[in-house]
């Protein structure tokens, strides 16, 4: 039988724990970082877990994730 495939960019950002939540990484941590906070800066680091609205759209994108 035919597999589906995973798509590729949302496979390189984002993965599961092991009770199956989704993780993903912190946005605007890239550029202009001299105008933000150190405490928001330090926040930014790490992961953190997806909304619940948005898991539904990623579990599409990863099917055996």
């Amino acid at each position: 039988m035919p597999k589906i495939k995973s798509h590729r960019g949302a496979a390189k950002r984002f993965s599961a724990t092991g009770s199956g939540k989704l993780k993903r990484n912190n946005a605007f941590k890239r550029h202009i970082l001299t105008k933000k906070s150190p405490k928001s800066k330090r926040n930014m680091r790490g992961t953190c877990l997806m909304a619940d609205a948005d898991c539904r759209a990623v579990r599409q994108m990863l099917p055996y994730l």
